[in-house]
């Protein structure tokens, strides 16, 4: 008979969707591993994450019912996939991009700015993530506004643990991709010549990639990207919000810009927890784990700990970057990572050149985003063009 482990917290607490930053500390210190029957098992020491992450034969990322390219495989399907999916993100590919991608941001910063006050998540940040991928992928606009209102209806069904519902909102997701590439097959060779394109015509080993696994690739890119990245432009623009010294800084040193977008999201991190499952019985941070107990790898917790950063509020320039798992560690370290600093770093370059100041809005208080979203759902601001950026 198996005994379950008692609850050590509830991540659906009051104080937790008030403050989850506070919370991750606190249990960083009071029970660095914990059990809950939301989350299952949570580690919030860096040392216990780092562990887990190197050690792919014990925690394997095969977590999910539906099929998860490549995040949610083990070596040796994981290695084939990830041989065809890491040159999508490499250096020539970021530059091809990099034009694109700096029109969209400084369209974006013009408009947003041209306002008294603006909610910088729903006016900016939303439709810079949309845009931006919508670009790199290929895909219309008229999928902007669904998609918006999928990450709505998916962060709500996931916090509120709806299987039905998440399971719904993934075939509703898999419908968008399925007709992008029909539409891509039925235009033959006048179809557009992008990303999803190319997927089409992209072999593993001997064989074309089947349309089951294109829709995974390309539902691991969207949902993990459209959410980090709203999220951490939210993050940046806050810090810098209620910092005018480094927000100044910044504007005359952006050399310092990639430090610092780092740093400032390892102080608040825009990606909450990744998944993994034991495959033996284990012992990690003095608690023994059976085989097959799933795990939450909590990064906004992980990415804080005192033992690695010292005060881990403490904005430094100076830190090892090895230590930083903004985007992981691994054999699964994240994929996209040179696209998504790409994507920050010219949305802090063109905000910061355009903006003479960025401040918070008085009365108005921004609101937290709730698990298992991060940084703001709501963050009010006041941005003032420079005089010579006026259109």
């Amino acid at each position: 008979m198996t005994v379950e482990p008692h609850n050590d917290w509830d991540p659906r607490t009051d104080a937790a969707l008030r403050d989850q930053m506070a919370v991750y500390d606190e249990m960083r210190q009071r029970c660095p591993i914990a059990h809950s029957t939301y989350l299952n098992w949570s580690l919030f020491q860096h040392e216990d994450v780092t562990r887990v992450l190197h050690d792919h034969e014990t925690f394997s990322n095969d977590v999910s019912k539906h099929l998860s390219v490549p995040n949610g495989m083990d070596p040796p399907k994981h290695t084939a996939y990830r041989r065809i999916i890491d040159p999508y993100f490499s250096p020539e590919r970021m530059a091809a991009f990099e034009p694109v991608c700096r029109n969209i941001a400084a369209n974006l910063v013009t408009a947003m700015a041209a306002r008294p006050e603006t909610d910088l998540m729903k006016e900016f940040a939303q439709d810079f993530a949309l845009q931006v991928q919508s670009d790199f992928l290929g895909w219309p606009a008229e999928l902007h506004e669904p998609l918006r209102q999928w990450i709505r209806k998916n962060r709500e069904a996931t916090l509120a643990g709806h299987k039905s519902a998440m399971d719904s909102l993934a075939f509703e997701f898999d419908s968008y991709i399925q007709a992008l590439l029909a539409a891509r097959r039925d235009a033959g060779i006048d179809a557009p010549a992008d990303i999803t394109t190319s997927l089409l015509r992209t072999k593993i080993e001997d064989r074309f990639l089947s349309d089951k696994e294109i829709v995974s690739i390309l539902r691991t890119w969207t949902v993990g990207e459209l959410g980090t990245i709203a999220s951490s432009v939210g993050i940046l623009v806050h810090y810098l919000a209620v910092r005018p010294e480094l927000q100044q800084q910044l504007r005359e040193q952006t050399s310092l810009l990639p430090a610092a977008i780092d740093e400032i999201l390892r102080i608040h991190a825009p990606l909450i927890a990744s998944r993994r499952i034991t495959t033996t019985q284990v012992t990690i941070g003095g608690r023994e784990l059976q085989a097959g107990q799933r795990i939450s790898l909590i990064w906004a917790s992980a990415n804080r700990t005192e033992t690695v950063f010292g005060n881990p509020d403490e904005f430094r320039l100076d830190r090892d970057p090895a230590y930083n798992l903004l985007y992981g560690a691994g054999i699964h370290v994240c994929p996209g990572a040179p696209l998504a600093r790409m994507e920050l770093q010219i949305f802090m370059e063109e905000l910061l050149a355009r903006t003479g100041q960025i401040a918070l809005v008085p009365g108005k208080e921004p609101t937290k985003a709730v698990y298992p979203a991060s940084g703001f759902s709501v963050l009010p601001l006041s941005i003032y063009l420079r005089p010579e950026t006026r259109q």
